[in-house]
């Protein structure tokens, strides 16, 4: 005899997934947000160790390198012009460095079997990372918002309108969303929330320093130059500078001419889309055959 409420021969069905349009999707995605949030809340200790590597940044390079370093027609030791030139490029590498964090937690919940769970619920697939890239996001804000307490204290300053100055961080969170999307297919192509962490930190190290954000690209070798002007984190540093009002007049925009120096902000707009837009499908997609 058949199973009650199935005819003879037929397999039970599976939980239908559910239709809501387009604000369904997002309603999950709200969902398990809330619920990485919360998680974050049970371990501060997460929280706390985010914040204290790029506070060491700042304080390395303010203090240590920042007296070495010296700007183009700036005084030599003139560590205040070098602040302002600094602070940019750190709230930028902070942004990105938050990727190895994503990477690591989706790889720890694919560890765990929280994904299945997950996965046999009536909830949309792409959710469970849209809500944890978002929960990401609000941490970044947060770190953001300590380390600019801790900029101001050691004497960087702003020279532009309020309006301009939150533009500036709302383009740094924009690329720390749009990286967290590359952590997000590191963390479902590995087997461990180790190899996440790791895989998520290798490459960013040369993204972040081939790059204007710690010194002016004219002193390095033509080669790298090129590479560092069409880099995405370049554009977003640049254009961060330029919202702060934090330029150099005597550091050269753009030593090859290269269009993302000279219009920053909307090159790293784009960019930052571009890579939202690849890598949300790409980690989609492996998210689907994963769990599959």
């Amino acid at each position: 005899m058949s199973a009650v409420g199935h005819p003879a021969g037929a397999a039970p069905a599976r939980n239908p997934r559910p239709r809501g349009g387009l604000m369904r999707p997002m309603r999950d995605a709200l969902v398990v947000a809330q619920r990485n949030l919360i998680r974050m809340l049970r371990i501060p200790e997460v929280v706390i160790f985010a914040l204290i590597q790029p506070i060491m940044f700042v304080v390395l390079f303010t203090y240590v390198f920042g007296g070495s370093i010296a700007l183009p027609g700036a005084p030599a030791g003139n560590a205040q012009v070098y602040r302002e030139f600094l602070m940019a490029g750190i709230f930028a590498q902070t942004v990105t460095f938050a990727t190895a964090g994503a990477g690591a937690g989706i790889a720890d919940d694919m560890h765990k079997g929280l994904i299945d769970r997950f996965r046999s619920l009536p909830m949309s697939r792409g959710a469970v990372l849209t809500g944890r890239t978002l929960a990401d996001l609000v941490q970044t804000a947060l770190t953001l918002v300590v380390l600019a307490v801790v900029a101001l204290l050691i004497g960087w300053r702003s020279h532009e309108n309020p309006a301009s100055v939150l533009a500036g961080f709302a383009l740094l969170l924009l690329l720390g969303y749009a990286f967290s999307w590359i952590g997000a297919l590191i963390g479902l192509s590995v087997r461990t929330p180790e190899a996440a962490t790791s895989g998520g930190l290798i490459w960013l190290f040369p993204l972040t320093f081939i790059s204007n954000a710690f010194v002016p690209v004219n002193g390095m070798p033509a080669f790298l130059q090129h590479i560092a002007e069409w880099n995405p984190f370049s554009a977003t540093v640049a254009g961060a500078r330029q919202l702060f009002g934090n330029t150099i007049a005597n550091v050269p925009r753009s030593v090859t001419g290269a269009w993302p120096m000279e219009h920053p902000v909307p090159a790293s707009v784009i960019w930052s889309v571009l890579i939202i837009v690849v890598f949300r499908t790409l980690a989609v997609r492996k998210y689907r055959s994963a769990t599959a």
